[in-house]
């Protein structure tokens, strides 16, 4: 196994997660709270119409968060009040919550105390909006949700399909659909993040309140989750195991300059695949456009580049009787 393996499978790994990464969904009107489906929510008081409740921990993540150590009833009636500020990555828990129905800004109130043992109160929105829940997995989600780091993402991999589209047309190098190596596992990659794009815009589109609660309690364990959810998830597994195996099949069959540049188009492709489905399913178009990529992917894999021969003299895989391209002996 060649040496430089590991940083090229750490590149693909990131990628495959990358192309996963789903916006941040913390809507309070979208409420799912099946309390059955997650342990994590054993000790917890539900507030009402919300996925979280009391002694659910939130994970700071904006510059300042500024809390009011008065209560919400004050700041209502104009009397002057004081503040705190919690800082980026510190941790608070939710402690009790108030509805006024009189406050035009927000009627809803948190009050959640921090790791140093203070207690404020603050708009729910505004909490929201600062905080990510204290797992993970959702720390994850919003990491790779960021909108600048999508547009940068979208525009670098535009870049790279160029140069990809570039080199392929001087015959410079190999691509997946096009100019293929004999493995199936680029194949199967991209199908699968093609599939699991089309599930992800499906759950958006007619379950958003379902993400919206895996967001508050997530979990890798598909076999706990609702059927679309399940789905999700085990493609997210299945694209990790045939990654791995696509770039052991890249470096065994290919140089390792030539395997960069293959596992980069590889990329490119599999990033077309996530954007073209994940925004054509919203209007439906994605379902007859998966069947007719699914087939067009199998039909160039099976016709074009798949080998039916192995050479008798050094064992290496031929697509056509006559010269071996390896050790140039004759086949007949």
């Amino acid at each position: 196994m060649h040496s430089n393996k590991s940083p090229l499978l750490l590149l693909c790994l990131l990628a495959v997660s990358l192309l996963l990464s789903c916006h941040r969904a913390v809507r309070p009107d979208m409420v799912y709270n099946d309390k059955d489906t997650s342990d994590s929510t054993d000790n917890q008081e539900w507030l009402p119409g919300r996925d979280y409740g009391r002694n659910f921990n939130f994970l700071v993540n904006s510059d300042t968060l500024w809390l009011t150590p008065q209560l919400p009833e004050e700041a209502l009636a104009d009397v002057p009040i004081d503040s705190f500020q919690v800082d980026r990555n510190s941790i608070v828990a939710v402690v009790d919550f108030r509805i006024l129905s009189a406050d035009s800004i927000d009627s809803v109130w948190v009050q959640v105390v921090c790791d140093n043992e203070l207690i404020g109160w603050t708009h729910e929105q505004t909490l929201l909006d600062q905080v990510s829940p204290d797992d993970p997995i959702s720390l994850f989600i919003d990491f790779f949700s960021d909108t600048h780091r999508k547009i940068v993402t979208i525009l670098l991999l535009i870049i790279l399909a160029i140069y990809i589209l570039r080199n392929v047309s001087r015959q410079e190098t190999f691509l997946v659909h096009f100019k293929d190596i004999n493995s199936f596992y680029p194949t199967l990659l991209t199908i699968t993040v093609a599939t699991a794009a089309t599930v992800y815009a499906t759950i958006q589109h007619f379950a958003p309140h379902m993400w919206h609660y895996y967001y508050f309690h997530p979990s890798l364990n598909p076999f706990t989750q609702p059927l679309l959810l399940a789905c999700f998830l085990f493609l997210f597994w299945l694209m990790i195991v045939v990654t791995i195996a696509a770039t052991d099949d890249v470096l065994r069959l290919l140089v390792p300059s030539t395997a960069l540049l293959y596992l980069a188009g590889l990329l490119a492709v599999c990033a077309l695949c996530y954007i073209v489905f994940s925004l054509t399913t919203l209007i439906w178009i994605g379902y007859p456009l998966l069947v007719v990529y699914i087939t067009f992917a199998l039909k160039r894999y099976f016709l074009h580049n798949r080998t039916h021969y192995i050479c008798g003299h050094c064992g290496y895989r031929i697509k056509q009787k006559g010269r071996c391209p390896h050790c140039n002996a004759l086949n007949e």
